[in-house]
């Protein structure tokens, strides 16, 4: 990609936020929060998403604000847990957020969700792929990302095109990784030739899974489907090389961080697979490769992984939605249902259906390459 000055960044977000910098003396802030894990496991999942985010409200910032009025960004630590996404929730609220981007884990996500909703604070969530989260007919929660049924599906087609008759399914008992496995689970029951020899869950944050690599070892698989996160993927390939034990290994999209390279090491790495929409440096156009060398330009690296670009499409599409409607959440919540259509955002275009899903498909097939990178597998069923 190539180098860019602080002019490209500005041209993107000006379609979406800025506006003549002739704001009236009493001019009123944006109020939006961001509800992220800066601390625990997903720390550096959380501090992406702030590093994005603020950048972005900089530059609406400086090219005027949105109608004249500046953004004030809030930020709140969930710390990966859902009891601290409610408070977190709690003091978004208190402080006057119309609208709260957040958060990663789809359990700590629906922790926050009743918060917003009986407050009546509009809440588009990045990384929360569980289906039951637009289920229960909230109408002010949207998301940026994808669902766990079109990823289940992608990942079985997946597995049935490799011809794999033996398959183990390991999950972490968190609600993202067990609705995606229930879901494959579900779709490779239905399929004759497919036998599911192993489906249980692992503990996450141990430091040894021996015991339960010994264990899928004993039944002979062909593959293990595993749909935990990162942290979890890299000990069991890490461990796994130091038994010996070669196996096909597929992840869900929560294992699209480059963090899980560092835990498991380039070689036991080298060869895992997993579903997911692109990383950072593949996502296509004009607008996300501006954006995100104008990020690579401040911090000297790209974002960990896609979850995080997706909080920069929630902040484009609720500036779109303050341009166009004003500050109330339901008026905002209402032009996201109806009138945002095609949205150019960093991952592509944004609409969203009447349950508030992003709709359109994201997901491609990956593989880590010996030298750790992320390479797209050209054929994808």
């Amino acid at each position: 990609m190539k180098t860019i000055s602080s002019l490209a960044i500005h041209t993107i977000l000006l379609v979406a936020c800025a506006f003549p910098a002739f704001a009236a003396p009493a001019a009123k802030p944006v109020k939006i929060g961001l509800m992220a894990p800066l601390t625990g496991a997903f720390a550096s999942e959380g501090q992406d998403m702030q590093k994005i985010v603020e950048l972005m409200v900089e530059e609406t910032n400086r090219t005027g604000g949105i109608d004249g009025n500046p953004v004030e960004l809030l930020v709140e630590d969930d710390g990966s847990s859902p009891r601290a996404a409610a408070t977190a929730a709690s003091r978004l609220v208190a402080k006057g957020a119309i609208a709260a981007i957040g958060t990663y884990g789809s359990a700590v996500t629906e922790a926050s969700q009743d918060i917003y909703d009986e407050a009546g604070v509009v809440q588009i969530a990045t990384g929360s792929t569980s289906i039951r989260l637009t289920s229960k007919g909230l109408k002010r929660f949207f998301r940026t990302c994808p669902r766990d049924d079109e990823q289940g599906r992608v990942a079985v087609a997946v597995l049935e095109k490799f011809a794999y008759k033996r398959i183990a399914i390991l999950h972490d008992n968190s609600a993202y990784a067990k609705g995606l496995a229930e879901e494959a689970k579900k779709l490779l029951d239905a399929n004759k030739n497919v036998q599911i020899i192993f489906y249980d869950a692992l503990v996450p944050g141990e430091r040894d899974y021996s015991v339960i690599i010994t264990k899928i070892k004993g039944l002979q698989p062909d593959a293990l489907l595993f749909t935990g996160y990162y942290p979890e993927a890299g000990m069991l390939l890490r461990q796994m090389k130091e038994m010996k034990w070669s196996l096909p290994i597929f992840g869900g999209d929560a294992t699209n961080n480059r963090d899980l390279v560092k835990i498991a090491g380039a070689e036991a790495a080298s060869g895992f697979m997993f579903i997911s929409p692109p990383p950072p440096e593949d996502i296509q156009g004009a607008a996300a490769e501006n954006f995100l060398n104008a990020y690579r330009a401040k911090h000297q690296e790209y974002p960990g992984s896609v979850w995080s670009v997706l909080a920069g499409d929630a902040y484009l599409t609720l500036c779109e939605a303050v341009r166009q409607r004003g500050v109330d959440p339901a008026a905002i919540a209402e032009f996201l249902h109806k009138d945002l259509k095609d949205f150019a955002g960093l991952t592509g275009k944004i609409s969203f259906d009447n349950q508030g899903d992003r709709l359109g498909d994201l997901y491609g097939l990956y593989k880590v390459a010996p030298d750790g990178t992320f390479t797209l597998v050209p054929e994808r069923p």
